[in-house]
């Protein structure tokens, strides 16, 4: 009599269910793309979605697994957010390609883990040449090493550990951040607020990170980093590293990496890129000129889940000379890692934040090898004509205000209707996204610039077109109406 155990690890059932989800899917994702009558967002507010799935977990299995498992991924797929759906262009998360998806099942079924070699053997091999790549297209030496690791903020923290053993003077690994003097990273103003969350999570405090003033364009000034640095100086501080964005978070404005670069190397500071949006323009012959002295950089972070089109989470972290790559955590654990001395590249537990970690690799050299490198650039390139093109539209109406023109895909801009005094613009974009969001027309998110509060789009979904931005202009029309 097979037991309930064998019966969930059972390869005929798993066979049955899984043709049967694959159709679910491939049913899902053909109307997603369409669009149509479905929603972006089913909005539900919180109480209701846990009251929808809240249910006493059966002690014995269902009468009917594959019934059972059938009906639940239905309201799963139904009632969450559609990011493939055209109509879907808020935040920084791609709709991943669905050749992607399917490697993150093979990935969770094999289950490698990859802090050592021996736990995920292919997986290691494929995060060598994944990594390659992406510092061969950011024009990063030979020598450049890295690490995959989960997201942005995991990537910049990895990134400034390196930075802080590197030139901190002293060894703060072992000793503590209180071992030498304070430390202190200049940051542009616009920069992610992972990087302020990553010298807290060091221990350095507020201090820890000293804005640097950024012109109209929300660039950094290069010509306000010095200032910045005696500042810090003045405060007791010890400056050990200078970051820029290449493309940022509530803009998408690229730094002036070349100037920065220059300063960092005048000054012995360690310069890193957070590329983790922007990165990707390195494909765009078009965009390329937009990361130029990246380069240079001693360290970068890249999202591949954004212009790579990749699921959620796959973060590069590239180190100039790959021999730092291990600065960042540095302890020995004797039952995965055997003596200090060799320390391999092959051991990728050395060097990331994670210990057991998923074949992350598996889908973006998947990708690359099934689908070619072309798909690839060519998707930023058109994400970025997009946002051109929707720019011009903007500009073109007479009740929309530009925020600024776009570096990348990421655009800002509001609604200014004739009966809505300027005084209540911003009250008029945070209504305008509410009714939007809620009724599951488009998905989008907002921002606050220093001229108040702007509408936010990523143009990040490859299958949006032009017809569906002319259509949340009139939406957003319809929605002011008094």
């Amino acid at each position: 009599m097979t037991t309930p155990l064998e019966a969930a690890y059972a390869p005929d059932a798993f066979r049955t269910t899984a043709h049967a989800l694959m159709d679910q899917l491939a049913d899902y994702l053909k109307a997603a793309l369409k669009g149509g009558d479905m929603p972006v967002l089913p909005w539900a507010p919180p109480s209701v979605n846990q009251e929808r799935f809240a249910a006493p977990f059966p002690e014995e299995p269902s009468a009917e697994p594959a019934g059972a498992f059938a009906h639940l991924m239905a309201r799963v797929l139904e009632g969450s957010h559609h990011l493939h759906h055209p109509r879907y262009v808020g935040h920084q998360v791609t709709a991943p390609l669905p050749l992607a998806a399917l490697c993150d099942g093979v990935s969770s079924l094999l289950n490698n883990g990859m802090a050592v070699y021996e736990m995920g053997p292919i997986a290691t091999a494929m995060e060598h040449h994944v990594l390659a790549w992406m510092a061969s297209r950011l024009g990063l030496p030979d020598t450049t090493r890295g690490v995959l690791t989960s997201g942005g903020s995991a990537g910049n923290l990895t990134a400034l550990l390196a930075a802080r053993q590197a030139k901190a003077g002293f060894d703060a690994w072992n000793g503590g951040a209180h071992a030498g003097p304070p430390l202190t990273v200049l940051v542009p103003r616009s920069a992610h607020y992972c990087l302020a969350r990553a010298v807290r999570i060091m221990g350095w405090g507020e201090g820890g990170l000293t804005p640097v003033d950024v012109d109209a364009s929300f660039r950094v000034r290069p010509d306000a980093l010095e200032g910045a640095l005696q500042g810090a100086l003045r405060q007791g501080r010890k400056p050990i590293a200078v970051v820029a964005s290449a493309g940022s978070t509530a803009t998408g404005a690229f730094d002036p990496l070349e100037p920065v670069a220059d300063f960092a190397r005048e000054h012995d500071l360690w310069f890193h890129v957070d590329g983790a949006h922007g990165a990707a323009a390195s494909l765009s012959a078009k965009y390329r000129a937009r990361v130029k002295g990246i380069e240079r950089a001693d360290s970068v972070v890249w999202d591949a889940h954004k212009g790579l089109l990749m699921p959620a989470l796959v973060t590069a972290v590239l180190f100039r000379d790959g021999a730092r790559s291990f600065d960042a955590f540095s302890q020995e654990a004797h039952y995965l890692f055997h003596g200090d001395d060799a320390r391999p590249f092959s051991d990728v537990g050395l060097r990331t934040l994670e210990c057991t970690k998923e074949m992350m690799a598996l889908k973006l050299y998947t990708c690359l090898s099934v689908l070619g490198t072309r798909l690839f650039e060519e998707a930023v390139t058109a994400s970025y004509d997009q946002a051109q093109a929707f720019a011009g539209m903007l500009t073109a109406a007479p009740d929309f205000q530009l925020a600024l023109p776009p570096d990348c895909n990421i655009v800002c801009f509001r609604h200014t209707p004739a009966h809505v005094p300027p005084d209540g613009w911003d009250a008029l974009q945070v209504r305008l996204r509410e009714a939007l969001v809620t009724s599951g027309k488009f998905y989008l998110v907002q921002t606050r610039l220093p001229e108040g509060v702007y509408l936010r789009t990523t143009l990040i979904h490859p299958l949006t077109r032009d017809a569906d931005l002319e259509a949340l202009l009139e939406t957003l029309r319809g929605a002011a109406k008094p």
